[in-house]
């Protein structure tokens, strides 16, 4: 009887990187993995770079949405609202999407294990939602 073994984490014969955003549902047959802590860092980066832009520009856009019947001077400047928001989540998702993607793909490697495209998104969210979760004053803190 002959047994075949698998490495874990060892990419396969033919492996090209997939292309972002590659989420795949469950039934396909056909699953993305990323087995590269490079491509780990930049699914990562990307994910949490775009989750950031789109709840900072939402939170821009309620922002100017306060402002609806206010006096007409204060809309002089209330278009760099949305710059600002963008600047600052660039920045924050920048940092948190280098320093996560980069622990969680050695975290992958040490462990030879491959990286499903599913991760880095869900670390996006995770990102975002400890952001806003930060935001509030809570007794104890985080």
């Amino acid at each position: 009887m002959e047994t075949r073994s698998v490495i874990r984490g060892v990419k396969p014969a033919g492996y090209e990187t997939p292309p972002f955003p590659s989420l795949h549902w469950p039934p396909q047959r056909h699953t993305y993995s990323l087995y590269d802590l490079v491509d780990m860092w930049f699914f990562t980066l990307l994910w949490t770079l775009i989750i950031y832009g789109l709840v900072h520009l939402g939170a821009a856009g309620i922002a100017l949405m306060m402002q609806v019947g206010n006096k007409k001077s204060n809309w002089k400047f209330l278009w760099l609202v949305p710059l600002l928001y963008a600047f600052v989540a660039g920045a924050e998702a920048l940092l948190a999407g280098c320093v996560v993607g980069l622990v969680v793909g050695a975290t992958y490697k040490a462990g030879a294990f491959s990286m499903s495209t599913w991760i880095p998104f869900i670390w996006g969210w995770v990102n975002v939602l400890i952001l806003i979760l930060s935001s509030f004053r809570i007794q104890g803190g985080l």
